[in-house]
């Protein structure tokens, strides 16, 4: 029986769409969960879930804070890295700052702002600042870093004043502290600046006819708080830390559960994932079941 050419080209349709609902719909979903059962695989299909007495407590491949109330860290845990991912390690929301090295300047809103409730946007350079202030605290270390100051911004300054060939000014007019808020600092991190008193930064003001300038100050160039501690990773959701991380916060662990920092290395150690395959990446340790083995073996006396 011979059918007009549009049913012939609407039957043709529906057998296509019966088929690829056939491969796409059923049988590609069902080999793949064949395939996530396999022994090696069904853990990782799962979410690779880690559980602490018979209740899951995250995942191995997604991070998460140790902190309590206030986001004070808790002493008695290794601290994961920094998370841009939403509120902090929000696997809805994995991103990253997407802010580059040369975002060093923050911006203070100006009154009118500030009373609608806009905050500072601060720097990619006052976030690792403060961070490593924060971190060098916890740690009893010393937090400064390069380009930061005591107080853990960015030591930025405007430079104003005719400006050479080169684009330097040789003979500053006025000098602006940017990251350094007036009335919030008792003075500048520097008092002057070739000679030209330094003032700190009034909200909202415009400083854009400024020549920007980075003060190095003397940190040294490796600091004692390791960059991971500082910086989030690309998705936001790194449930690692390295090595060096790890060693920094292993005295302080230690105290808070009352025992050694030789027991507490042997389980950082057997926390420490090398590099795949034996030449990618870096040697990394998993937070979250490091904290587990802690809990485990030296559980803190309540």
């Amino acid at each position: 029986m011979s059918y007009p050419s549009w049913v012939r080209q609407h039957l043709a349709a529906l057998r296509a769409l019966l088929v690829l609902t056939a491969v796409c719909g059923v049988a590609y979903p069902l080999a793949v969960f064949a395939v996530a059962q396999a022994p090696g695989l069904q853990s990782r299909a799962g979410g690779s879930t880690v559980s602490l007495r018979g209740r899951t407590v995250g995942s191995a491949l997604i991070g998460q804070s140790f902190t309590g109330r206030g986001g004070t860290p808790l002493r008695q845990y290794f601290q994961s890295r920094p998370s841009e991912a939403g509120s902090g390690y929000d696997p809805t929301s994995t991103a990253a700052s997407n802010l580059g090295p040369e975002d060093i300047v923050d911006t203070l809103p100006g009154p009118e702002t500030a009373a609608a409730g806009e905050s500072a946007r601060l720097s990619l350079l006052t976030r690792v600042c403060s961070r490593s202030k924060a971190v060098g605290a916890l740690e009893g270390v010393s937090g400064a870093r390069p380009f930061c100051t005591t107080g853990g911004v960015g030591a930025v300054l405007a430079v104003f004043g005719r400006r050479a060939a080169d684009g330097t000014v040789p003979h500053p007019t006025r000098v602006v502290s940017l990251n350094e808020e007036q009335g919030v600092v008792k003075a500048p991190f520097i008092a002057a600046y070739r000679g030209v008193p330094v003032e700190p930064a009034r909200p909202g003001a415009n400083y854009a006819d400024g020549l920007v300038v980075a003060v190095r100050g003397g940190a040294p160039a490796d600091p004692a708080v390791p960059a991971d501690a500082v910086t989030a990773s690309g998705s936001g959701l790194d449930p690692h830390i390295s090595p060096a991380y790890a060693a920094l916060q292993t005295g302080r662990v230690a105290r808070a559960r009352g025992v050694t920092p030789g027991q507490v290395k042997r389980l950082v150690q057997a926390s420490t994932d090398g590099r795949d395959l034996g030449f990618m990446g870096e040697p990394r340790v998993n937070v979250l079941r490091l904290n587990i083995a802690l809990d485990r073996k030296y559980p803190v006396r309540g």
